[in-house]
């Protein structure tokens, strides 16, 4: 076999195993060093066993992931989502919010969707957020006779905004694996962000007022709170977590501070609320430790597995069979997109996101500059996409994180009808970005120039 087709085989190998359930990094690394001692043994050079240059790479590799200067926001950016989930913010939120929106349609619907899309964008862990909101607002919902269907959809595709709005831990990831500024890929993403959030919120507010039975107005209360205590309650638990997240972006996007900078204020501040909220105990100061590592080393040692795997592909000659063939398909930039954005969705049902990025992402980086594609935007496009991965059957994981905590009366097929008009925005958000690409290139482009 030619070093092109074992490169072939290295690839169509790694699928298969991971399809059978091996550690995903593990297997990467393996595969890396197996194939590439391969590559590039050297029998004259050769004077031991381990005399071999891809044990070097390796090795390089790994201090390169580990000193990489954008990575160091993950974990700060995690420990913050991980205190602000045990300081007690969010249900004090989405009551407050219920109140202050109660005079609108689906008002109970509203508030979860803001409170969650708040929440998934200081965390950006997709099932924490739906987790603890099914916990929180789904026994709300179907107490006030919300439909299963309605309510379970608002959770679910609400949860999965804070992979998309910055500050969002895999707008860093992807970022890393491309060399795409951070700063200008947070000011592309903020304004699809919004947009997509928006069109869910007219979607809830539209259904509501279309088909009240969904969605029942709720009674009105014996005693109106007086607008003072509102405005207290707004102060004391929205305002709060906005400013925060505010603060982190605001000194990110204006140039005041590297994201790993504010990052770690962001972690200082939500180390802050969790004390004033009076919710720091050490044993969830423990737990937000443990759970910060755990997830900062898989993403790490994905990272390092990547990379190698990639280089010794490439080394082979992978990478050239690769263009080659899309080349020899002879497409169009737009049929290009829509090829690699069909095959990243596939992706999405059996892969994390995390995965899908660090490993098959880079596959199509090489090819953009020969659409004239800008990676920016291929990469916001990619983060709106991977919101269907967590919402379309039959491997949706919000609908599975859900069900896990759902009362047993609300069923696996009932929460996926309720996301799959999500999946749709979702789409529809993908052609208008297309269609108006100034919507992700504006702030950058105002912030930074051209």
């Amino acid at each position: 076999m030619t070093d092109p087709q074992i490169a072939i085989l290295m690839l169509g190998l790694f699928i298969v195993v991971i399809m059978l359930g091996f550690p995903i990094a593990f297997t990467l690394m393996a595969m890396g060093i197996g194939f590439g001692y391969y590559a590039y043994f050297d029998a004259d050079r050769m004077r031991h066993l381990f005399d071999n240059r891809i044990f070097d790479l390796f090795v390089n590799q790994t201090y390169s992931v580990m000193a990489n200067d954008v990575l160091t926001a993950i974990p700060l950016f995690l420990f913050m989502g991980y205190i602000v989930e045990r300081a007690n913010i969010v249900d004090r939120l989405f009551e407050t919010l219920s109140i202050a929106t109660r005079r609108m349609p689906g008002s109970m619907a509203v508030a979860a969707l803001i409170t969650c899309a708040l929440f998934a964008t200081a965390t950006g862990i997709v099932g924490a957020v739906v987790t603890l909101m099914g916990l929180l607002a789904l026994p709300a919902m179907l107490k006030a006779r919300y439909d299963e269907r309605f309510a379970s959809g608002v959770i679910c595709a609400g949860g999965t905004l804070g992979i998309l709005i910055p500050p969002s831990i895999m707008l860093i990831v992807y970022a890393a694996a491309s060399g795409v500024s951070i700063v200008r890929l947070y000011a592309g993403a903020l304004l699809p962000g919004f947009l997509l959030a928006g069109m869910y919120l007219v979607y809830i507010i539209g259904r509501a007022m279309l088909q009240p039975s969904l969605a029942p107005r709720p009674e009105e209360p014996e005693e109106p709170i007086p607008t003072g205590k509102l405005a207290w309650m707004l102060l004391t638990s929205f305002f709060p977590l906005a400013i925060l997240i505010l603060s982190v972006l605001g000194a990110i996007l204006f140039g005041l501070a590297t994201p790993s900078e504010a990052a770690s204020i962001g972690a200082l501040g939500g180390l802050v609320l969790a004390i004033a909220y009076r919710a720091l105990t050490w044993k969830r100061l423990q737990e937000s430790v443990y759970l910060t590592v755990r997830t900062t080393a898989m993403v790490c040692w994905l990272f390092v597995g990547s990379w190698t795997f990639s280089s010794v592909f490439s080394y082979l000659g992978g990478e050239h069979i690769v263009r080659d063939f899309v080349m020899g398909l002879d497409m169009t930039p737009l049929q290009f997109l829509i090829l690699a954005q069909i095959i990243i969705f596939l992706l999405g049902w059996p892969l994390e996101w995390s995965e899908i990025i660090i490993i098959f992402v880079p596959i199509f980086l090489p090819l953009l500059p020969l659409f004239d594609i800008d990676p920016l935007f291929f990469g916001i496009l990619i983060a709106l996409n991977l919101q269907t991965s967590f919402l379309t059957p039959p491997m949706a994981m919000s609908a599975y994180y859900l069900k896990g905590i759902a009362p047993p009366h609300v069923r696996l097929t009932q929460i996926f009808a309720g996301s799959l008009p999500y999946v749709f925005m979702v789409f529809v958000t993908m052609v208008m970005l297309y269609v108006f690409p100034q919507i992700a290139y504006y702030l950058p482009q105002l912030f930074y120039g051209r």
